[in-house]
C-alpha cells in the first residue's frame, strides 16, 4: 500500500457491514468481519519509515524488506494490531517482474518472497491473538494486490498511463502469479486497491474466478482530471462482474475531500452498504508529482488543481 493512503490510527472502515451480508461466496469473511464497520491498519511504509527504515525513492518501495528485514515488516503488523486494526494488508508492491529487476531473484525465489508477504501477516495475527485472544473478533489478513503501475516505479499507478498499452489479458496474465502465491498461501481475502481504471478492476475480477475461495474488496484511485470512468459506473460494473467474491468497493489514494461526493455517486449505482460494504481509506491531501525518477515526492494539499465538475466535487476513477 502506498505510504500515504493509511495511517497508524488504522483509519479503513467498511461501512454498513453486517455478518449477513454479501453473496454466498464472502459471507463467511462477512461473518468474521461481523460488526457495522471494520477498522484496518495504516500505510506500511510510512509506519516503516517512522522506525527507522529507508524505503522511499525504492522501486521495490516497502516490498524490498521482505528480502532484507522481513522482521521489520512482521513489527508493523503488530504495531497496527495493538492500535486497533482488524485487519491487516501486505504484498501491494510484490511483483515478480520487480523482485528479479531490482533484486536478481529468480521467479521461484520472487514467489517465495510474495509468500512471505502472507505468512509475516498470518504470523503477526496469530502471536497477537494468542497473547490476547480474539475479544470475539478474530482478526484478517487481506493480500494487498496493487495494480500494475505500482510495480513500475513511475507514479503511473495515479494516472492509469498504462491502460491504453496493456489489455486485461496481459494485465491478468501479469496479476496472475502472485494472486496464485496469496491463494496458496491460505488467505481468504485479497484487497485490490488503488486501481487507476475500471479495465483492470474488471481484468482482476475476471481472474479472481480462478480462485473461487478468496474473497476481495475494490477500490480505486480517483483524481482531479478523468482517465475516463465515471465512479459510479464502474463500481456498477465491479458489482455486476464480480459480485459472488466481491465483499466491498470503494475509495483508497484519494484527497479526503473528495470522498463523500464519490460515495454519494457510488450510492446511485449501487445496493445499500448493508449489501455491499462501501471502503475507505483516502491519502492525506497530497498529490504525487511526476518526472521523479524513482522519487515519491508529495506536494502540499493546497496545490492540488481544481476540479473540473461543476460542485468542485470529482466522480471520475484516477486521472492523466
Amino acid at each position: 500500500m502506498c505510504g500515504s493512503c493509511r495511517s497508524l490510527s488504522a483509519s479503513l472502515r467498511f461501512w454498513g457491514l453486517d455478518g449477513n451480508s454479501g453473496a454466498d461466496g464472502s459471507t463467511g469473511v462477512l461473518r468474521m468481519l461481523g460488526s457495522h464497520y471494520t477498522v484496518v491498519d495504516g500505510g506500511l511504509a510510512s509506519t516503516l519509515q517512522a522506525e527507522g527504515y529507508e524505503v522511499d525513492g525504492d522501486p521495490l518501495w516497502s516490498a524490498r524488506l521482505l528480502a532484507t528485514h522481513p522482521s521489520a515488516i512482521k513489527k508493523v503488523h503488530t504495531l497496527f494490531l495493538e492500535a486497533g486494526a482488524e485487519v491487516v494488508c501486505g504484498s501491494y508492491q510484490s511483483s515478480v517482474p520487480g523482485f528479479q529487476q531490482h533484486l536478481g531473484t529468480t521467479q521461484k525465489e520472487a514467489l517465495a518472497l510474495i509468500e512471505r508477504s502472507a505468512t509475516l501477516a498470518l504470523e503477526a495475527v496469530q502471536e497477537f491473538e494468542g497473547k490476547r485472544g480474539t475479544g470475539g473478533h478474530p482478526k484478517l489478513v487481506a493480500g494487498s494486490v496493487g495494480p500494475y503501475g505500482a510495480c513500475q516505479a513511475d507514479g503511473s499507478e495515479y494516472t492509469g498511463s498504462y491502460i491504453p498499452s496493456v489489455t486485461q489479458c496481459d494485465l491478468a496474465t501479469w496479476h496472475r502469479p502472485r494472486l496464485e502465491v496469496l491463494a496458496g498461501a491460505g488467505l481468504q481475502l485479497v484487497a485490490l486497491e488503488t486501481l487507476p481504471a475500471l479495465s483492470e478492476a474488471l481484468a482482476l475480477l475476471g481472474l479472481l474466478q480462478e480462485f473461487p475461495d478468496l474473497n476481495a474488496w475494490v477500490t480505486f484511485s480517483c483524481k482531479h482530471a478523468s482517465y475516463g470512468d465515471n465512479f459510479g459506473e464502474a463500481v456498477r460494473s465491479c458489482y455486476e462482474q464480480g459480485r459472488e467474491q466481491l465483499i466491498g468497493v470503494g475509495i483508497n489514494c484519494t484527497p479526503p475531500h473528495l470522498i463523500t461526493p464519490l460515495l454519494q455517486e457510488a450510492n446511485r449505482f449501487l445496493p445499500s452498504p448493508h449489501v455491499l460494504p462501501r471502503v475507505v481509506y483516502p491519502n492525506s491531501g497530497e498529490e504525487w508529482v511526476p518526472g521523479k525518477c524513482f522519487l515519491r515526492q508529495w506536494v502540499s494539499g493546497s496545490l492540488l488543481h481544481k476540479s473540473s465538475s461543476p460542485d468542485g466535487t470529482s466522480q471520475t476513477v484516477s486521472g492523466r
